[in-house]
């Protein structure tokens, strides 16, 4: 695949090249009038963008979708509160591609007794990997994504970093989905200490 080329696409700022106080000075001394002032602009070169910048306005917007999605969590009741974990990455190869984690927790899910999980948000659509890839078939014309998948330590790395725990419904993804107001309800779930709220959320 070619690597992809990044420029500014905001409007660029337009020289006007220096014109009569008064138009109709102008038509007195020449007979024309000037009904388009713009004609005379002159347009700034197009200005590509390295992947470092990409990244950084993406990292940007990202920071930006989980504070507001945690800010939402955590207005939901009083007794559900997520810790604020932010951080988020970018595709090496399409930095204008990421995804934020928003929060973790741990909770009862379904018949597993106690699962650790954790809530990410992307600007793109994808398969969660099945194997050592974190993402699959990355469909970057869609907007987004919402997902929570269950994390255990990573016994085999130094760091011990977070791996998805696969052994939880076989991919070890709790959920998935385009609609905020779906991956809203089913964190708000996850994170609800008893059934009685639960049923409250169910009916959002």
């Amino acid at each position: 695949m070619a690597k992809l080329r990044y420029y500014d696409a905001r409007p660029g700022k337009v020289v006007e090249s220096p014109r009569p106080t008064a138009v109709h000075t102008e038509f007195l001394r020449t007979g024309r009038i000037i009904r388009n002032s713009t004609a005379n602009w002159l347009a700034e070169e197009r200005r590509y963008l390295s992947y470092d910048e990409v990244a950084d306005k993406t990292a940007r917007k990202l920071q930006a979708a989980g504070e507001k999605t945690h800010d939402r969590l955590s207005s939901f009741h009083r007794s559900i509160k997520f810790p604020k974990l932010i951080f988020h990455r970018t595709l090496a190869e399409s930095p204008h591609l990421g995804y934020c984690h928003v929060t973790a927790a741990r909770t009862q899910f379904a018949k597993y007794e106690t699962v650790s999980w954790a809530f990410y948000i992307a600007n793109f659509f994808a398969k969660i990997g099945e194997n050592d890839s974190f993402f699959e078939e990355i469909d970057g014309r869609a907007s987004r994504m919402y997902f929570a998948v269950a994390v255990t330590a990573d016994a085999e790395a130094k760091d011990k970093k977070l791996t998805i725990n696969r052994n939880v419904r076989g991919n070890g993804v709790l959920f998935q989905t385009h609609d905020p107001q779906v991956a809203i309800r089913n964190v708000l779930l996850l994170g609800a200490r008893n059934e009685q709220l639960r049923d409250i959320i169910r009916q959002l």
